[in-house]
């Protein structure tokens, strides 16, 4: 097997890095935009007065970052060529994501929301496997050029990863549909035009069919954000909304009556993967830094990597890192060759060892370097605030756990689901 990075991907990664060094940092210093970067000044990126909504400001420059990479070739690789992308692979994305997480935080990739030169725009690609000809029509464009989305109503306030046993509902009347119910964690919410609705159609609590998704418009009569929930690593965009007779159009199914689940396990399988790539590349980040700090700082005449307590925990995080890198690359890999729900069980293991990975590696570098790494002046705090997020959203560790032990003892099978197995 060959496991070095294709010679066309690897000369992909130099264009990456020299448009990050003669577009993005120019951008990103600019204005002082370097406050939103600027760890003891993070704050910036949180308007107190609207209740801890992301800054205005800040997410301009984001969407300036964006049409940047757009017109450069870059913000549409993973897309189809025919919505100007690349092509772009599962095993391609892997590599790039954590090639740019490596790097640090900066305005090239910020995973507090998202963001990256390229992008990771699993609407698009949902919309183009499950979207009718007339949602493509209407759709595609504007997310591809970034200029709509779609929140993602999953998650409800009594049931969390329980996806099966969902209280919210939606009966069918006429050419409409009349959706009751309450939704939390609707990531960006805050400006979204739109939300997919998962609400039970058919069938009772825990089956994983009779679950449809539906585009419902946010200006909807009965459709109300009842407040942003306020996280560890502010701003928010996270919004509990509640749905009281809201009528949408049998047109806004979203991938067919009753098979709203499935939508959902691919856009969790396609995600997870490259959120495990990401959490790898903060990872080898935090290890890195604390590495090349304990060579130069020398407390009682010596330097820290002199010290075997600070050399053997760099050694086992580093150990941990070459052992995911290799399980990601194949599982992408074989994403790619054989479908993205013929591994899941690697995507699980991938996903909650890379995001545990990542937080114990914040952690570590924290101490190596002190009181500075517990400080606002590195940026291993703030990683560590956001990375832990990971361990619970998109399937906690323990539903990751519980997935994998599903295939394990074989209470589940790798093919496309007809159900669910969340």
């Amino acid at each position: 097997m060959d496991f070095d990075i294709p010679p066309g991907l690897q000369s992909y990664l130099g264009e990456l890095d020299d448009f990050i060094e003669s577009d993005i940092k120019p951008l990103e210093n600019q204005d002082d935009n370097i406050r939103f970067f600027d760890h003891r000044r993070e704050d910036a990126r949180t308007d107190w007065e609207r209740n801890g909504l992301p800054n205005e400001e800040w997410e301009e420059l984001l969407v300036k970052a964006k049409r940047l990479a757009d017109a450069a070739g870059h913000y549409r690789y993973p897309f189809p060529k025919e919505y100007g992308g690349k092509e772009g692979t599962n095993l391609d994305m892997a590599i790039i994501r954590e090639h740019l997480a490596v790097k640090g935080l900066g305005l090239h990739n910020d995973l507090q929301n998202e963001h990256s030169i390229v992008g990771n725009n699993v609407g698009l690609l949902l919309m183009i496997e499950y979207g009718t000809d007339e949602q493509k029509k209407e759709w595609i464009d504007a997310l591809a050029e970034s200029k709509a989305g779609f929140a993602f109503g999953i998650t409800e306030p009594e049931h969390g990863s329980d996806a099966t046993h969902m209280e919210t509902h939606a009966e069918r009347d006429g050419d409409e549909w009349v959706i009751n119910g309450a939704k939390t964690w609707n990531t960006g919410i805050h400006k979204a035009k739109y939300d997919l609705i998962f609400a039970r159609t058919d069938g009772k609590a825990g089956d994983g069919k009779g679950i449809t998704a539906f585009l419902t418009p946010t200006d909807s009569e009965g459709f109300k954000i009842e407040e942003m929930m306020w996280t560890f690593n502010m701003p928010t965009d996270h919004g509990r909304i509640s749905l009281k007779d809201v009528r949408v159009p049998h047109s806004s199914i979203f991938g067919g009556e009753g098979k709203g689940l499935q939508v959902v396990q691919h856009f969790f399988n396609e995600n997870r993967i490259r959120q495990a790539a990401s959490s790898l590349g903060a990872a080898q980040f935090c290890i890195n830094e604390s590495i090349e700090y304990a060579k130069h700082r020398a407390p009682f005449g010596k330097p820290l990597s002199t010290n075997q307590g600070i050399q053997f925990p760099l050694v086992e995080l580093q150990t941990q890192c070459e052992m995911l890198r290799a399980l990601i690359h194949k599982t992408a890999w074989q994403m790619d060759e054989y479908g993205a729900f013929s591994v899941s069980d690697k995507v699980s293991m991938c996903n909650y060892w890379s995001n545990r990975l990542c937080c114990e590696s914040a952690d570590r570098a924290m101490q190596v370097h002190g009181g500075l790494g517990y400080s606002r002046h590195k940026p291993f705090e703030h990683i560590y605030r956001h990375h832990r997020r990971y361990r619970i959203t998109e399937g906690a560790e323990e539903i990751q756990m519980r997935r994998v032990a599903g295939y394990l003892f074989g209470f589940m099978n790798q093919r496309a689901p007809k159900g669910v197995d969340e």
